[in-house]
């Protein structure tokens, strides 16, 4: 049964709730991808990230920054052999670009591994999400965009909602009619296995243009 997790951003190290939980589906632990959000930056991506799971006491073998520096067909064949598949936290436009240039996006939904995604990369596993300067990302114009789809609703992830949840609603009311949108903060997380979703930290959900905060699980 295939497992996701959308995080936000950790402050220092991942909570001990969730780190059980990730000990436990994380089992095979040959490599991990890691998915660059900044792909023409060669030094110091994911060196957080990393260190999460260097803290909660998961390591790998192999450890794969998929870059510019990476041949195409060299980044599929590693995220394919993957045991872990991070998209990382940074730049979710340059991050969208560059899953789109590289065809990532097919070859991560048909693996079998973990996929994670911190920040910028959890809003790229969505299904779509709003591409909005309001709601703090670089652009002029705002545009809905296709991200890799692995569960059928949207994420706004790393995001001040407590203090802007007026804004947050009036931009992602219209998209909120057609799917779920899962809002979250620091510390958190969104854990989905098969039909059912566990929720860690503060996370809320914008649904038919009310939102509402997320109980601990739901089966969807």
């Amino acid at each position: 049964m295939k497992i996701h997790y959308y995080l936000g951003w950790f402050s220092h190290f991942i909570p001990e709730d969730l780190t059980r939980v990730l000990q436990n589906d994380i089992t095979d632990r040959k490599s991990i991808a890691l998915i660059s959000s900044n792909p023409d930056m060669y030094e110091e991506v994911g060196a957080v990230e990393r260190s999460w799971f260097d803290v909660a006491g998961i390591t790998f073998d192999g450890y794969h920054l998929i870059n510019y520096q990476v041949e195409k067909g060299d980044a599929h064949a590693l995220i394919q052999k993957a045991s872990v598949i991070f998209l990382l936290g940074g730049n979710p436009v340059k991050q969208n670009e560059f899953l789109m240039e590289y065809e990532l996006s097919r070859i991560i939904k048909q693996s079998k591994a973990v996929v994670m995604g911190a920040s910028a990369g959890a809003i790229n596993m969505s299904a779509k999400w709003l591409c909005s300067k309001k709601l703090g990302f670089e652009t002029e114009t705002s545009s809905l965009i296709e991200g890799v789809g692995l569960d059928d609703f949207s994420v706004l992830s790393h995001y001040d909602l407590e203090n802007n949840t007026d804004l947050v609603l009036s931009e992602l009311s219209p998209l909120s009619e057609e799917m779920d949108i899962y809002a979250s903060n620091k510390d958190c997380a969104i854990r989905v296995k098969g039909d059912v979703i566990d929720i860690y930290g503060n996370v809320y959900v914008i649904s038919n243009s009310v939102i509402r905060k997320v109980d601990a699980t739901l089966h969807i």
